[in-house]
């Protein structure tokens, strides 16, 4: 048997130990004879010295009994600069500054630079502070434009003068001239056709006015309804129809805009609660709660409280003899009380159901007297005509009105 000599371990790790280090020190010598380059970054653009100043606004509305010094501090305007405000204002233009009234403080970083009382959409006053304090009054230039309307009733007379692009005031305006003579939701008839020649101000392409109506036609049931508007020297702006007269009664015939008549005046009526004869000495509109109810004429509130079977109601003493009343009301005009004297269309309340009532309505009486007599039916006196000494001023204006109708519906006609 062939044996083999056992090579010592020692030396095994010896030759181990050499070989390893060897080959370091080969690896370490070629990487130093071939350095890797480092690449430099440069930054060529210029850092900003400091971050922009951003600009922001702060809002305020004027309310009653707001101190102006005391919005400046709420503001952070510093004091030197309040006071300096105060002795630069040698038009007392702050003076003027009333409740409701917008003022925009307008910053930079934390520095103010301009104040401005927003009072319409035209009028407005700029305290400017950047440098030396200067207050100034600014006014917007206005353009009036002047506009027709023109339809006929399919739906609602609401409906129908949106639909032509009416605008909302000049609707109500239009139902409130002809409210005299026709209830736009009881007497309106389709077929019926209504044209207005209206004006608007404009500013920077803003609309800046609700609008005024110039000139006004209805035709109900075939017969025809005209307003041309007139500024008498004794009554100021009225409407009056093609002879003159007044289309302005003493009182309105419906004390509210767009209600419709839920029960009639009937001496015979089956009352809906107490299920019994008894007599509807009024008129009920039925109406949304909250709807405003307006006086039917100028007079003095006689009686504003709760009455059995009424609850809140309003009592309102005419001339000549006539008193109307308003009922089943949800609240009052708080600035009103017995003594309080009230305009035609003036907002007296709103529509509720206090009292005995099924629903919210407005319950309307007409008293003549004693005597307690319908609201629909009953013939109301008129208000003054134009002033005689404006006939003719006032006929060449209404000449110029119906010069326009007539152009425009023969260009409609085409």
């Amino acid at each position: 048997m062939i044996g083999f000599k056992k090579t010592p371990i020692k030396l095994v790790l010896s030759v181990f130990f050499i070989s390893l280090i060897s080959i370091l020190l080969i690896y370490i010598d070629f990487t130093a004879e071939k350095p890797q380059k480092v690449e430099e970054i440069t930054i060529s653009k210029d850092l900003p010295n400091s971050l922009p100043l951003i600009k922001n606004k702060q809002i305020h509305k004027v309310k009653k009994g707001d101190s102006l010094s005391v919005i400046f501090e709420d503001k952070n305007v510093p004091l030197n600069t309040a006071y300096k405000i105060f002795n630069f204002d040698k038009n007392n233009l702050l003076s003027s500054i009333m409740p409701g009234d917008v003022m925009e403080f307008n910053y930079i970083g934390v520095d103010l630079y301009s104040i401005e009382i927003i009072k319409d959409k035209v009028n407005s006053i700029l305290i400017d502070t950047k440098n030396e304090i200067s207050i100034k009054e600014i006014k917007k230039e206005a353009q009036t434009i002047t506009s027709f309307g023109y339809g006929a009733i399919l739906n609602s007379f609401y409906k129908d003068a949106k639909n032509v692009g009416i605008p909302d005031s000049i609707i109500m305006d239009f139902a409130y001239i002809f409210g005299w003579d026709i209830d736009f939701i009881f007497d309106v008839r389709k077929g019926d056709k209504f044209f207005v020649i209206f004006e608007t101000d404009y500013s920077e392409g803003e609309r800046i006015s609700s609008g005024d109506i110039i000139f006004a036609e209805f035709i109900n049931k075939d017969e025809r309804y005209i307003a041309q508007r007139f500024y008498d020297d004794v009554q100021g702006k009225q409407y009056f129809n093609e002879n003159g007269d007044n289309v302005k009664k003493a009182f309105l015939r419906a004390p509210l805009d767009f209600a419709y008549i839920s029960s009639h005046f009937n001496p015979n009526r089956m009352h809906p609660i107490l299920h019994k004869i008894k007599a509807h000495n009024g008129v009920d509109y039925a109406a949304k709660r909250n709807t405003p109810v307006k006086a039917s004429g100028d007079g003095v509130i006689s009686f504003i409280g709760r009455q059995s079977g009424y609850g809140r109601t309003i009592e309102i003493k005419h001339g000549g003899n006539i008193k109307t009343l308003y009922a089943h009301l949800e609240r009052f005009n708080s600035k009103l009380k017995v003594g309080s004297k009230v305009k035609q269309g003036e907002i007296i309340a709103y529509v509720g159901d206090s009292g005995q009532a099924t629903g919210p309505h407005l319950h309307f009486e007409f008293w003549q007297g004693q005597v307690r007599t319908d609201p629909v039916k009953v013939k109301l006196p008129s208000a003054q005509p134009v002033n005689k000494g404006q006939i003719e001023e006032f006929r060449n204006l209404l000449n110029s009105s119906l010069k326009k109708l007539n152009e425009y519906n023969s260009i409609k006609d085409e």
